[in-house]
């Protein structure tokens, strides 16, 4: 007989973990996850689970208490292996953040595909089902051979936007790169607004330049929408690009807040008003400061939790929460001049 499903968690986010601990009325698996003297990893599961449906909550990021990345995921890789031995009868890793997403093809000669190399490392670990949360590219879910469900943060985020009075024609959702316009109209469609879009390059990595802006921001406030904020700068350049086409104020919103090396600095300097992030990594809104808001989606995943031990449809729960059609479909103003990125 199954028993009903335990939460286990590592150490990258454990104030995510115990929250949805508490959205599912439960509590954490007794685990011991902590060091060796020699700095290997030590993991040991402290309580029955043969026969049980297990979920491992870890972020694959840096952590408060000092660990890597690369902690993380060793973390992530040994609590499977030690619950697949101890007879768990499924194993699902429940990754709100997916460390190693950026690295999902070769740009160039002799380079990895870091992603599709975590991917295998899960499965051999024994996970028979990855929940995560909106993946940097959503071609990711192709490098597993195992069910992958990829939730959205946009309800969470455009309820939010929505409670600040951000929606309608007094705003322009825009898309940071060519890359994100499909993340954008989803925004668009709940918040009943246009979209605009920021073409930019890339002459070396974690470093951006805008190149134009396709789009209608005058006068308006730009709410700049992505999946991630790693090192800031593309975002402060595009808020100061939209400033000077003649966007009011500039907001930005996105799931995972990395905040790489100098990014809190570069934000707090920038024109943008507000940078609003989920807890898919442990920030704190206290320590970020007053530009920054940080929101919770621990019902997101403690729902689909439920969905998945029930065999019901995870799809349906962001279906139920979909605001309908916008009175209008969200459009680009057509413009008169081709920009140079097309010439």
């Amino acid at each position: 007989m199954i028993q009903k499903p335990l939460l286990f968690s590592g150490n990258s986010n454990p104030q995510l973990a115990n929250e949805i601990a508490r959205k599912m009325e439960t509590r954490l698996g007794s685990a011991l996850v902590d060091r060796f003297k020699n700095e290997e990893c030590r993991i040991e599961i402290r309580e029955n689970v043969r026969g049980a449906e297990v979920f491992v909550m870890q972020s694959i990021c840096k952590a408060e208490n000092g660990q890597t990345v690369n902690d993380s995921l060793m973390e992530l890789l040994l609590m499977m292996d030690a619950l697949s031995r101890a007879s768990a009868y499924r194993i699902s890793a429940v990754v709100p953040y997916y460390g190693y997403a950026k690295q999902d093809k070769k740009t160039k000669g002799r380079e990895p595909i870091s992603a599709k190399l975590v991917a295998n490392l899960m499965e051999t670990a024994g996970a028979k089902r990855l929940v995560t949360l909106d993946l940097h590219a959503a071609q990711i879910q192709g490098f597993f051979d195992i069910p992958v469900d990829n939730l959205e943060a946009t309800p969470t985020l455009c309820a939010y936007l929505r409670s600040q009075k951000l929606e309608g024609e007094k705003i322009v959702v825009v898309s940071p790169d060519a890359g994100g316009v499909a993340r954008a109209e989803k925004f668009a469609k709940r918040l009943r607004a246009n979209v605009a879009i920021v073409f930019k390059r890339r002459p070396e990595p974690d470093v951006s330049e805008v190149t134009e802006i396709v789009g209608d921001v005058d006068g308006k406030i730009a709410v700049v929408v992505d999946d991630m904020i790693s090192t800031g700068g593309t975002l402060a350049k595009a808020a100061e690009a939209l400033i000077k086409r003649g966007a009011v104020s500039v907001v930005t919103c996105a799931t995972h807040g990395i905040f790489a090396g100098d990014a809190i600095a570069v934000l707090r300097d920038s024109p943008i008003e507000k940078i609003i992030v989920t807890n898919t990594l442990p920030n704190d809104e206290a320590t970020l400061g007053p530009k920054f808001k940080v929101l919770s989606i621990a019902q997101i995943l403690a729902d689909a939790i439920k969905r998945i031990t029930a065999n019901r449809s995870v799809s349906e729960l962001f279906a139920r929460e979909d605001d309908g059609p916008p009175e209008k479909p969200p459009q680009l103003t057509p413009m008169l001049e081709l920009p140079e990125v097309f010439a």
